[in-house]
């Protein structure tokens, strides 16, 4: 690409040369030739015009001349190097340095102001912002523009729309300024101050190729390229005329040229980062409509998956605290082989001298046993059947259940078997429905005569359950209640700090040897644990992949926005391939707005999430959503990475689109 800057000032040079050049269209399953064998060389410093009727071949050939379309055979060379040879990236740095559009519909991007569209080969040259905005203003003030800098294109007038276009190919220098019809949407005053601008810029040293069907147009040039059925009819010299001053156009004898566009090293690829970013936030901004409905599928993917995760994990906390108001350290111990054992029932060693070999063993804080029977419980005119249990004086502290009334039992009310009673919540509601305080009144167990000492917390989760519970010292049921001399069950809570397996173990070959056979089995709420943990872990990895497909949904929905949004800018993205964007560019600016779309959707997304907590707690007061920092961050990382790989296919779907095809696309 070295080879394609000017070479000093030498006219008559040959700047442009073709030979033997064809170019074919796919028409079914043949092919239409619309050029056939050209042979053309232009030379710095000309002004040539191209005429012929509609469909001859001319705007296909200015095509291949500006580099925005190859030909099927032949040769093209700018300033003596082949462009064939050359890559696409090649192709845009020689129309950003090299060559200067100017279209006959001016192809202005109408999301940016007069000096943002003129500065747009600047930016892909990576010309610094401040020379670029100044450059932009000197030349649209020297074209007439000077306070119209600021405006739309929807807010200029025909001309000066052109004007901008001129300026537009002159902000990289415009050596060679390629004009296709650039008067043919202009009212004849326009038309005639546009070719006053473009004959001064050839005095100038530009090199001009007018595309047109005007005779009085064509007659302006120096040359006159007549073309018809994709041939050339003649190659003959036009008297120019003597160069007039537009209102606004350059100053003859000042050079129209840009300060030296520096290469694509590492600063200015981050500047040209920074402009895609900038381009691409403008773009999202104008079209706020497809930018919102393109965030909707992220922000409500995100926001399910952060809140599910936060209901898994409040869900999860839940239990497990459950689990521990019951001890997440105690063994219980029962008679038989195991759960279902038929025969446990008349298994009858568990005895109140177990409990004293229990007690001696170091690994013990507490324990409590256990006998069961259920009985009818009258208190006046009220009667009702509920579970009696006798337990001992560190029942509810080994079960973790919380006295809201009076007292627990003591161990003198185990030793002297007395009767006495802690009743549950749901007992008291029964016994006493007018909401007379229990403690103090006497029931009857059966026959026996019981007072009531305490009541239980209503809020324990050990006690859910819809069954009427009343507990006495075991020693009271045993000799008063029940007659039955041996435990339903013991429980021993572990001391802390100490293995529960190893507890388990030793209390297991304790008894065996009390016993003399296995006539027992354990149960550790450890394992409890973590089985519940496991069980909730798994519940929460499937609603989160639940979750997770809703985010997915919404990056093919990104996906397929974006794949919409490539059609509906095929032209935007064919005048930014005309003024030098290289397809690494494009792709990059449609990347970054993929990715912005799904990184401001899922900040909204983790905003919705906290709004569906604030509204969840507000009508759920059981389970509480956890909303962690590590959700948070997964959450912001996933819509990242959506828009990256939901992102890619649309972005190289618009790199790949060639500039001629994009820009005739309406």
């Amino acid at each position: 690409m070295g080879g394609l800057g000017p070479r000093g000032d030498t006219l008559n040079r040959i700047l442009l040369e073709i030979k033997n050049l064809e170019r074919s269209f796919p028409a079914g399953e043949d092919r239409v030739k619309v050029l056939k064998g050209l042979n053309l060389t232009i030379c710095k410093g000309e002004m040539v015009a191209i005429m012929g009727a509609s469909g001859s071949g001319k705007s296909t050939l200015m095509n291949i001349l500006g580099c925005l379309d190859r030909p099927t055979s032949g040769t093209y060379k700018v300033d003596g190097e082949e462009t064939a040879s050359l890559s696409r990236d090649e192709l845009a740095t020689l129309r950003r340095d090299y060559f200067g559009f100017i279209f006959q519909s001016y192809h202005l991007m109408s999301h940016l102001n007069a000096a943002g569209n003129t500065e747009i080969p600047a930016v892909y040259g990576g010309m610094n912002k401040t020379d670029r905005t100044l450059r932009a203003a000197a030349l649209l003030k020297r074209l007439g523009l000077g306070d119209k800098t600021g405006h739309l294109p929807g807010q200029l007038s025909g001309g000066q729309q052109q004007r901008v276009s001129i300026a537009r190919s002159l902000m990289n220098g415009g050596q060679v300024i390629l004009a296709d019809e650039p008067t043919g949407a202009l009212d004849s005053k326009n038309g005639t101050e546009v070719m006053k601008i473009l004959k001064e810029l050839h005095t100038l040293g530009h090199t001009i190729i007018l595309v047109s069907h005007d005779p009085d147009i064509a007659a302006q040039a120096q040359r006159i390229i007549r073309i018809a059925d994709g041939k050339i009819l003649s190659d003959t010299p036009a008297r120019s005329q003597s160069p007039g001053t537009a209102e606004g156009a350059p100053e003859p004898g000042k050079p129209i040229q840009p300060p030296g566009l520096p290469r694509r090293h590492l600063g200015v690829r981050f500047s040209l980062f920074i402009e895609a970013f900038k381009m691409a936030w403008i773009a999202m901004v104008s079209h706020r409509l497809r930018t919102t409905l393109t965030m909707l599928g992220i922000i409500i993917g995100i926001a399910a998956v952060v809140s599910v995760v936060a209901l898994g994990k409040g869900a999860r906390q839940r239990i497990i605290s459950h689990v521990n108001t019951i001890g997440t350290n105690t063994i219980d111990i029962f008679p038989g082989s195991g759960w279902g054992d038929i025969h446990s029932a008349r298994v009858e060693t568990l005895v109140p001298a177990d409990l004293e070999a229990l007690e001696a063993q170091v690994y013990v804080d507490s324990l409590t046993p256990e006998i069961k029977t259920n009985k009818v419980l009258r208190f006046r005119n009220v009667a009702v059947t509920a579970s009696v249990n006798g337990v001992g004086a560190a029942y509810f502290r080994v079960r973790g259940i919380k006295i809201a009334q009076g007292r627990s039992f003591m161990d003198r009310d185990i030793a002297s078997m007395a009767q006495v009673a802690v009743i549950g919540w749901k007992t008291r509601s029964k016994l006493f429905p007018r909401g007379r305080d229990p403690v103090g009144q006497t029931v009857l167990v059966g026959n026996v005569p019981v007072v009531i000492v305490g009541v239980t917390d209503p809020d324990n989760p050990a006690l859910r359950g819809r069954h009427l519970n009343l507990w006495m010292p075991y020693t009271s049921v045993m000799n008063r209640v029940s007659g039955q001399q041996f435990f339903s069950s013991v429980t021993v809570r572990v001391k802390a700090g100490m293995s529960n397996d190893i507890a388990q173990k030793s209390i297991e070959h304790l008894l065996k040897t009390r016993h003399g056979v296995q006539d027992f089995f354990t149960r550790s709420s450890d394992k409890i644990l973590k089985t519940v943990k496991k069980t909730s872990e798994t519940m929460t990895i499937l609603i989160s992949a639940i979750a997770v497909i809703s985010l997915v949904v919404g990056g093919i929905g990104v996906m397929n926005i974006m794949l919409v949004s490539v059609t509906e800018r095929t032209r935007e993205i064919g005048i930014r391939m005309a003024v030098g964007a290289r397809p690494g560019d494009i792709m990059q600016q449609f990347l970054i707005e993929a990715i912005l779309v799904c990184i401001i959707g899922g900040i909204l997304g983790i905003f919705l999430s906290f709004g569906v907590e604030v509204v969840f707690s507000y009508f759920i007061s059981t389970v509480t959503m956890q909303i962690s920092l590590l959700s948070i961050v997964a959450a912001f990382t996933c819509s990242t990475a959506i828009g990256i790989f939901f992102g890619f296919l649309p972005a190289r779907s618009a790199a790949r689109l060639n500039p001629i095809d994009a820009l005739a696309r309406e």
